[in-house]
């Protein structure tokens, strides 16, 4: 077998993009594909993406919609309102629209994202205490968890802490609740004359509530948000940051969660750092987990990463955010605000666009496989 160079094998897959019409005939059956959320007209919805990257609305919604998650165990799945998010949509992701809508406890926004129990039965929502000072000015809130029962109508039954400010990302991924809190958001009111996020990831029993661990950035990191999560599946976690300052200095946006919480940063060039442009909006594992890939939407780009760390390199997609794992190793999906839907192939030579679809609608900033 000839072995390509990096350079070949970027080449060679971008001589021609072809529609997706020539994905794996797996992909295509009943059942599988993709979720978004997107702008439509002049409202929002819900979406389901197949195998050719053609859309169709799931869900309507008048408020736009940030993370969506699937149920394990049913054709259900929910999207969250943006933070700071004041309800989610509850929906059938095989034709049957809208379910139900929830809101966020009394006195709380929603981050954005929620994740459904292994077994289905209940529904963790991230939610921020809507705090203000003694001036009436909004501040970061306190991070708490409500873990709702499905079948009640997502009716809270539990409440927990996120033992940090501003949670965001949540995710089970081995035997604990890993919850990304992003304390300071970059760009809001709160972020204004600070430079300390006081960002955490905290491991919490998803039983009990009990917090298992904690992780803290560096002091020459302490200005970055950690926000979106991944898992390979295998107990395998990472997280990826938002930069609060314009300093010039390009940080790493993304790191690996150790099994106490410790984060460890990945590695790039530093000019591959700062072509993300400080903010990374999405971030997805390959389904062999070999890979990891983080969409930044002000870059323009998608970024691949071995997942020991080691830098691949990166294809463009302008305004590019909405990002997921395909059926099939060594490739991702991703969309853009612009309506267009790529496959990116990865292998340990390089990176590239292997298949192309436009004219769909504004997608916006997650996206998810079904199963």
């Amino acid at each position: 077998m000839t072995t390509l160079s990096r350079r070949a094998f970027v080449a060679g897959a971008l001589l021609a993009v072809p529609a997706f019409s020539g994905l794996r005939v797996a992909e295509a059956a009943p059942g599988v594909g993709w979720l978004s959320t997107a702008g439509m007209g002049e409202g929002f919805a819900a979406v389901s993406v197949d195998a050719a990257g053609v859309a169709e609305v799931d869900a309507p919604s008048t408020a736009r919609l940030h993370g969506i998650e699937a149920s394990p165990t049913a054709p259900l799945a929910v999207a969250v309102g943006r933070r700071p998010g004041k309800r989610a949509v509850a929906f059938r992701h095989d034709g049957g629209g809208s379910i139900a809508t929830f809101e966020p406890g009394a006195g709380r926004v929603f981050s954005g994202h929620g994740r459904f129990t292994p077994d289905g039965r209940f529904f963790l929502t991230a939610e921020i205490e809507h705090a203000q000072d003694g001036d009436g000015r909004r501040t970061m809130g306190r991070g708490m968890l409500a873990r709702r029962e499905v079948a009640a109508g997502f009716a809270i039954r539990d409440e927990w802490p996120t033992y940090g400010d501003g949670p965001h990302d949540l995710m089970r991924s081995g035997n604990a609740l890993v919850v990304a809190n992003g304390g300071i958001e970059p760009n809001t009111p709160e972020a204004r004359d600070a430079d300390i996020t006081g960002s955490t990831i905290a491991l919490i029993d998803p039983l009990s509530g009990a917090q298992r661990g904690e992780g803290r950035l560096s002091a020459d990191l302490s200005s970055l948000s950690l926000r979106h999560l991944a898992r390979d599946g295998r107990g395998g976690t990472v997280v990826a940051a938002q930069e609060l300052l314009n300093d010039g200095v390009a940080r790493p946006l993304l790191f690996r969660i150790a099994a106490d919480g410790a984060v460890t940063p990945f590695e790039a060039p530093e000019n591959a750092w700062r072509e993300l442009r400080g903010y990374v909006g999405s971030v997805a594992y390959d389904a062999s987990g070999r890979f990891v890939a983080c969409a930044s939407p002000r870059g323009g780009r998608v970024s691949v990463w071995q997942a020991d760390g080691r830098y691949l390199g990166a294809v463009p997609l302008t305004d590019g955010c909405s990002l997921a794992m395909t059926y099939e190793a060594g490739a991702f999906i991703a969309a853009s605000g612009y309506g267009e839907v790529v496959r990116i192939a990865v292998s340990d030579a390089g990176v590239a666009i292997v298949a192309r679809h436009t004219g769909g609608p504004r997608f916006d900033n997650h996206m998810v496989r079904i199963g």
